[in-house]
Formats: structure tokens, C-alpha cells, sequence
């Protein structure tokens, strides 16, 4: 038997932003600071980044999905999901994959060709959802630190 949860999906203004610092910590353990955090938001904002939040059933914010819309000569316009992150108490319960399906939407609103995502390879439970989503693994990702 599945336990069906109330799952209300919401996009943060730049009023509410720090209201997501507790979940994004999860994914992002270096941010240390909730001031900081929504200041590097906002500048992501400049660049179109855009936060989308779940929240519980008893209104408590405990998944966030941070995407942005880009034009690549490889995927065309696309829109890129930076962050995905689920409160640990809220896992399993299909606030991420409410997220992902929210963000597949607006892609299709926004006339996009799809959604793009990189995960850390550690994340093992993340890449069965990204897989049973419909996400392909085409690439690796490689980074240079300078």
C-alpha cells in the first residue's frame, strides 16, 4: 500500500528565497550562510535562473528543482536544471519527480527541445529517478578547476 501525499509545486519570488536555504544545504553542503545563498541566487536570477519549490501537506517546503532556459548548438533551446534537492524526511514520497514533471511543462510551454541536468556520480538514488523519468545518459561531463 503507497501512502498518496499532498504535493503543491510553487515558483519562489525573490521575497521568499531564503525559505529554500535548509533544502538546497542538502544538495549544496557548502553553502553556509542563507544571506549568501539568496544573494547568489539573485545574481543566478540576472542570468535567468528560476527556483521552483514543493511543499508537503502541511505547507512545508521540502523539495526545490533551480533550472535556467539556454540555447546550446547541441540541444538547441533546452532548459538546463542546475539543482534538484529533497529534504531527507520527504524522500520517496514523489516530491522530485513532481518537480521534474512540472519543469518537462515548462519546457514544452517555453517550446524547448528538453531538459538537460548533471549529476554527481555518487548519486546513486537520483540517477534511477533521472532514468525512470526518461532521461538519457548521452555524455560525461568533465570540469577543470583554475
Amino acid at each position: 500500500m503507497t501512502t498518496q501525499h499532498t504535493i503543491k509545486i510553487a515558483e519562489l519570488d525573490n521575497a521568499d528565497l531564503a525559505s529554500a536555504f535548509d533544502v538546497m544545504r542538502e544538495l549544496r553542503p557548502h553553502l553556509t550562510d542563507a544571506d549568501e545563498f539568496v544573494e547568489l541566487v539573485r545574481a543566478q536570477r540576472r542570468e535567468g535562473y528560476r527556483l521552483v519549490v514543493s511543499y508537503n501537506e502541511t505547507d512545508r517546503l521540502v523539495s526545490l528543482a533551480g533550472f535556467r532556459h539556454q540555447t546550446s548548438l547541441y540541444a538547441g533551446s533546452h532548459l538546463y536544471v542546475d539543482d534538484l534537492s529533497t529534504l531527507p524526511s520527504a524522500r520517496g514520497q514523489g516530491h522530485a519527480g513532481a518537480l521534474l514533471r512540472w519543469v518537462d511543462e515548462e519546457a514544452r510551454r517555453l517550446g524547448c527541445a528538453g531538459v538537460h541536468l548533471d549529476s554527481g556520480s555518487q548519486r546513486h538514488d537520483a540517477h534511477r529517478l533521472y532514468l525512470a523519468s526518461g532521461f538519457v545518459i548521452p555524455a560525461f561531463h568533465f570540469a577543470k578547476s583554475l
